[in-house]
């Protein structure tokens, strides 16, 4: 086509006589011999009322040259440049429509003739979108070339890898057996050690509940004759078990059962489980380390010399006289009354309650179950990353990159277009998005669906759906127009509906095949 425009001055050159107003390619209907058939059939005239400016035909094809027929085209010839078509209406009115001014014939106006100044921009336009085809399809036949090289590697890339995941399945299989054998044995190691310190444990708490039970079998053997009687254990009235906070005899009797005294041995099996959450020791806790004084309180000991009191402060000095005594007496009931017979609870876990460190065989098993853990840990990561390239590779190699491929180099590309305020980001195959260029979260503008050009031009359009949705609106998605150029660019963006982008970008993949260049001019010295 670009070669037809190229050429087309060379043949407007040649004139062919016909009426004012009708193309070259419809001057066999205006034959001056004959009467006029109108174009449309709906009559015939005589020729002689051909641009009589009266129109006689429906269509107005009998008045090609004036602007007596509403509905009809007026043809500019504008030899140099391209013709054209206007309204009949236009004919005559004042307004050079034409470049080379035949519309205004009758109008008093003196048109210009711009004619050969257009046709020389729009050949150097041509001329060099020309250049630009030439040059972008040139790159495109690169690009075909080096997406079947690279397509012929990835093949092979892929068979290899297909063939060396079955012995690394093998590999992780077998890893797995020597895993779960080694942590078989680290298991039966850790709970023989576990067992091994529990019952350690066990031992030492029955060792000192032993120890409790004989201190307070000696405490309560107050005639250390050996036993504890029903009235020895009276004596200890917090064992009480109904609550009226006296141990009746009864009550006694029934924690010695049908004994009425009991020797160690039967004190330690059956009487002191029943006391020993309630029993407290007849020993006094050692005394805390003297506290530094508190300044903030009034010490007890130093009561300055009273004044002489007044009869209102009377009253209150014996009324706190009064609450002193009874915070005293109740002090003294306190400290009377024997703290339970339990050994200090330490602030941290104590060596003995906290498991020993492994011994030096149970430590073996644990480091070479670890070691069978890492071994197949990694095998299994090489696995997945192996399928993980196959599946890639599959996906890359089978992609529709356009009828040879020219569009493949763009699938690990990216490419960014900054307005006044966003960023648009292009990954084509990929996905599209927005950013705000004071910066934000970018918002998916679609991923990729497929292509969309027409039957005859599938690959000039990409399709991105499914994008973040809009507020009370559908999903965004953006349509992507390819177009010829040297470079890979995003030229726009708009967005002509709401949620609706379309992108144009420019890539010599979409480069058409340009026509033979034309032949200069000392190759054609006549015409």
């Amino acid at each position: 086509m670009l070669l037809l425009l190229l050429l087309l001055p060379m043949c407007w050159a040649v004139e062919v006589k016909r009426p004012r107003g009708v193309p070259l390619t419809n001057h066999h209907f205006y034959d001056e011999s004959k009467p006029f058939a109108c174009l449309d059939g709906s009559a015939t005239i005589p020729f002689d009322q051909v641009n009589d400016d009266y129109c006689d035909c429906k269509d107005g094809s009998d008045e090609p040259g004036t602007a007596a027929c509403p509905n009809g085209s007026f043809h500019c010839t504008n030899t140099g440049y391209k013709p054209l078509y206007i309204s009949s209406r236009w004919v005559n009115d004042g307004v050079c429509d034409c470049c080379d001014g035949t519309d205004e014939y009758n109008s008093g106006i003196v048109c210009e003739n711009t004619c050969k100044e257009k046709g020389r921009k729009e050949r150097e336009t041509l001329q060099q979108m020309a250049e630009v085809t030439r040059e972008g399809f040139r790159q495109k036949k690169i690009l075909i070339e080096d997406w079947k090289k690279a397509r012929e590697e990835k093949q092979q890339k892929l068979t290899e890898l297909q063939a060396g995941k079955k012995s690394l399945e093998d590999q992780v299989e077998m890893l797995r057996v020597v895993k779960e054998e080694a942590e078989k044995l680290e298991k039966e190691a850790k709970d023989r050690h576990q067992k091994l310190w529990e019952e350690q444990q066990a031992a030492s708490k029955a060792e000192r509940e032993q120890e409790l039970a004989a201190t307070a079998f000696q405490e309560l053997d107050d005639n250390m004759d050996g036993v504890v009687s029903v009235a020895e254990l009276q004596t200890h009235p917090e064992l009480d078990a109904d609550g009226d906070g006296v141990l009746s005899e009864g009550e006694a009797q029934t924690l010695l059962g049908e004994d009425t005294q009991v020797d160690p041995t039967s004190f330690h099996d059956r009487v002191w489980t029943a006391i020993k959450d309630k029993y407290r020791s007849e020993v006094l806790p050692t005394p805390p380390a003297s506290p530094v004084p508190d300044l903030t309180q009034p010490k007890e000991e130093q009561h300055p010399v009273p004044s002489q009191p007044m009869e209102g402060e009377e009253e209150e000095e014996e009324e706190e006289g009064e609450t002193e005594e009874e915070e005293e007496e109740e002090e003294e009931d306190l400290q009377e009354t024997p703290p339970p017979l339990t050994p200090p609870q330490p602030a941290h876990p104590t060596k003995e309650d906290k498991m020993p460190p492994y011994d030096e065989q149970t430590q073996t098993f644990i480091d070479a179950a670890q070691e069978a853990r890492n071994k197949f840990e990694e095998a299994e990561r090489s696995l997945k990353d192996m399928e993980e390239s196959i599946r890639n590779l599959e996906q890359e190699i089978s992609f529709d990159f356009g009828p040879n491929g020219e569009f493949a180099y763009l699938y690990s590309q990216c490419y960014e277009l900054t307005t006044n305020e966003y960023i648009y980001r292009l990954c084509p195959f990929k996905l599209v998005s927005q950013k705000p260029k004071l910066g934000g979260s970018p918002t998916n503008l679609g991923t990729w669906g497929s292509w969309a050009g027409p039957e005859h031009d599938k690959f000039s359009t990409m399709k991105y759906e499914q994008g973040t949705g809009c507020w009370q609106g559908p999903n965004r998605s953006t349509t992507v127009r390819l177009l010829c150029g040297k470079e890979t660019v995003v030229t726009s963006t708009t967005e002509p509906s709401r949620c609706e982008y379309f992108m144009e970008l420019v890539t010599p993949a979409a480069c058409p095949e340009p026509p033979p260049e034309p032949p200069t001019d000392s190759d054609h010295d006549e015409l």
